[in-house]
């Protein structure tokens, strides 16, 4: 039997997002619900959030993000042979969302198929994606994290409704001959299955303060997992880039990795402020936002790490292109 050839190693070639135009302020949230714009800025850090029209489809989202990323890899549609559409929020199983999202984007005849670990969605899709290059498995692949969660949330559900927004990040990845993606550490928190879930008139929910605890004890060491990994230290990183749930976790995450000798001026993600948590498109929209402000650079050391799902987890240090 012959085995496919693939790369010596991969990296990101190019990054892009994609926002519905909306935006919804914790002000206009209090007009429908107990709650003030204080209140939600103490408890989770958000300012305002977007929030997609009847008319704007998660595909919509996803397809605007990839040809970014694509425009921004100078790559072409036909340089692509696989699609992986990180999402939980899709109207329907069947059909997948990678496909039309593939099709609509002029990537003739991809490798397509979605994949849903929620917020951790996004890492678990780049350590694949990563490992199909390696493998010889595809050549590029397109990976992208979309959500419409407002499809999803209660809107008057004090709990949930402040957080969640809508939205798309992506990335491309391909062949390097340098390590461009580190080893993706990953697992689950099975016993966590209670805490972040769906009601049966479709509505996700949230043990807010019990996953709060969960992440705030447990990431930071999934974190430096995934920094021994790729063998570096914490004072290696330029960037931390976590998945944008709740402004008070990234910045405990950030309090510890520094404990454990992390920089001062390392970089922090705080896109939760001005975009809400988008789930598993939060980490690749995170890093486009901080590249389009010159916050990033190319070469920088970027270590993400993402959780949700009740509970799936999934880090890996990544070179910004």
């Amino acid at each position: 039997m012959r085995l496919a050839t693939g790369a010596k190693a991969s990296r990101i070639l190019g990054v892009g997002s994609f926002q519905p135009e909306r935006i919804v302020t914790n002000d206009e949230l209090s007009q429908k619900m107990d709650t003030t714009d204080e209140w939600i800025r103490e408890r989770v850090g958000i300012a305002e959030r977007r929030f997609a029209g009847p008319d704007e489809l998660l595909v919509d989202m996803a397809v605007m993000a990839g040809s970014k990323a694509l425009a921004n890899s100078g790559l072409s549609p036909s340089d692509v042979d696989t699609v992986i559409l990180a999402n939980c929020t899709m109207p329907t199983q069947i059909p997948n969302g990678a496909a039309q999202v593939a099709d609509r984007i002029g990537i003739k005849a991809a490798g397509a198929f979605d994949l849903n670990a929620a917020c951790a969605g996004f890492c678990y899709a780049l350590g694949t994606a990563s490992d199909l290059v390696r493998s010889g498995s595809a050549r590029r692949v397109l990976v992208i994290g979309a959500e419409k969660l407002t499809d999803w949330v209660n809107p008057v559900d004090r709990g949930n409704a402040i957080i969640f927004a809508d939205g798309a990040g992506a990335a491309v990845v391909g062949p390097s001959e340098e390590a461009g993606i580190g080893p993706v550490v990953w697992g689950s928190a099975g016993d966590m299955v209670d805490m972040i879930g769906m009601t049966e008139d479709r509505h996700i929910f949230q043990e807010g303060q019990s996953v709060f605890r969960w992440a705030t004890t447990r990431i930071a060491p999934i974190a430096l997992q995934a920094l021994e990994a790729a063998g570096l230290q914490p004072s290696d990183v330029d960037v931390l880039i976590p998945h944008q749930a709740n402004l008070r976790i990234i910045e405990s995450i950030a309090k510890k990795l520094r404990a454990k000798g992390a920089r001062e001026d390392m970089v922090v993600a705080d896109d939760i402020v001005k975009s809400g948590n988008t789930s598993s498109a939060s980490i690749p929209m995170a890093m486009d936002h901080m590249r389009e402000a010159g916050r990033i650079k190319p070469g920088d050391v970027a270590l993400l790490v993402g959780f949700g799902a009740g509970l799936s987890y999934a880090g890996q240090v990544v070179i910004c292109p």
